[in-house]
């Protein structure tokens, strides 16, 4: 829907107007297309005011663009479909990830990823360009594969290596994303595996997720791999906070249930250190911490996501949750309240595999926005975050 202006609100858009430059901070990346429009800068005094690149876009965004930058769309077949175009059309959608594995190789992606940022509009996301993700953390878990990509070993085996040479080869492996139109890598995992447990922890330590079983080779580890991703202008997710290590049960095929982290855990430091490196993104867990948040999933948790991501390790950028359209741990929630729920707890952006529950999700979210001033801030807030986090990767349009 789009919110009604008023004279102030005009009057704040000249001002925005003839504003010069973009927001102050560390060199962006270059953009992969440089035919998106671009906001032109106008001469204006020296003492007014200069709003940041991402609050003058979206300052022109109506609030359905705004939305639609809170998801991350799954594409089904690893192909940019009708149902997907829709989606980006209608419902504004933002971002989108590669589900499954594939082998057409860095050529093939790059055509799939180039058609998604072809549908960049002032229509449709107000010129804003995607984040284009997928999973590429090695060994069973290396979503592009084929011609272009190398073979990325285990966690275990990278873990193995000294930080300084996972760094160089992360770099390498980001710069093989960047040529077939990938900008966000979900990863690094940094769950850690308590020693001699591994066979019990079906999530990450049976598919040899994890780069250690202590906090600091982990930390340090997860750190190099994303500082490696960065240098090849790839963004970067942590993952799974806080912690899918001691988890019994496995979210893709039930509730998994963690009876031993607390608020202030030792085995959080791993996320404390990526944190501390400038991660962009950090991904929720959808398991159950009963030392935490007994009655919610993490991704439903203000406790999880505001009380200790926020303010207590003081993360400024993306909260992303993990799948909320095809899960089954969070299956008997209404797609509705999977998403006010996350969006209430703190959470910015939404990866949703399937389409059904992500348009579910988007009405939803229109609906409460606009019987709900509080709400309807949380989703700006959130939009915010985003648009900051894609300006960094020369996602922007000024």
């Amino acid at each position: 829907m789009h919110r009604p202006w008023r004279t102030g609100a005009v009057l704040l858009l000249v001002i925005v107007l003839s504003a010069c430059g973009s927001a102050a901070g560390a060199p962006r990346p270059s953009p992969t297309d440089s035919t998106t429009p671009s906001i032109t800068p106008s001469a204006t005094p020296s003492s007014s005011p200069t709003p940041t690149c991402p609050d003058r876009v979206l300052a022109f965004m109506t609030q359905d663009q705004r939305i639609g930058q809170l998801f991350e769309l799954g594409l089904a077949n690893d192909r940019l479909g009708a149902t997907e175009i829709s989606l980006i059309r209608l419902d504004h959608i933002g971002s989108v990830w590669f589900v499954d594995r594939s082998y057409a190789g860095v050529s093939g992606i790059r055509a799939v990823s180039s058609a998604v940022q072809a549908q960049v509009s002032s229509a449709t996301t107000a010129n804003v360009r995607f984040f284009i993700a997928a999973n590429q953390e090695g060994g069973l878990i290396q979503a592009m594969q084929g011609a272009g990509f190398s073979t990325i070993p285990s966690a275990v085996v990278q873990g193995s290596w000294t930080p300084s040479v996972l760094q160089s080869r992360a770099a390498a492996w980001g710069t093989e994303l960047r040529a077939a139109g990938i900008n966000l890598n979900f990863a690094p995992v940094m769950d850690v595996v308590p020693p001699g447990t591994d066979a019990q922890n079906q999530p990450i330590g049976v598919l040899q997720r994890e780069y250690g079983h202590d906090p600091a080779t982990v930390g340090s580890h997860g750190v190099a791999f994303l500082t490696g991703m960065r240098q090849s202008s790839i963004a970067g997710s942590l993952k799974h906070f806080p912690g899918l290590g001691r988890v019994v049960g496995n979210t893709d095929f039930t509730t998994a249930t963690d009876r031993t982290t607390t608020v202030s855990d030792p085995y959080l430091q791993s996320f404390r250190q990526g944190i501390a490196a400038g991660a962009d993104f950090v991904m929720v867990a959808l398991a159950r911490y009963t030392q935490i948040d007994p009655n919610r999933l993490a991704a439903f948790s203000p406790i999880v996501m505001t009380q200790m991501l926020r303010q207590s390790m003081g993360f400024g950028g993306v909260i992303i949750s993990d799948d909320l359209g095809d899960t089954a741990a969070v299956a008997s929630i209404p797609p509705a309240s999977r998403a006010i729920d996350f969006l209430s707890a703190g959470g910015d952006m939404i990866i949703s595999k399937t389409s059904a529950p992500a348009d579910a999700m988007v009405k939803a979210i229109r609906s409460k926005s606009a019987q709900d001033p509080a709400f309807r801030q949380r989703v700006d807030d959130a939009a915010l975050r985003i648009l900051r986090a894609k300006e960094a990767f020369g996602l922007l349009p000024c």
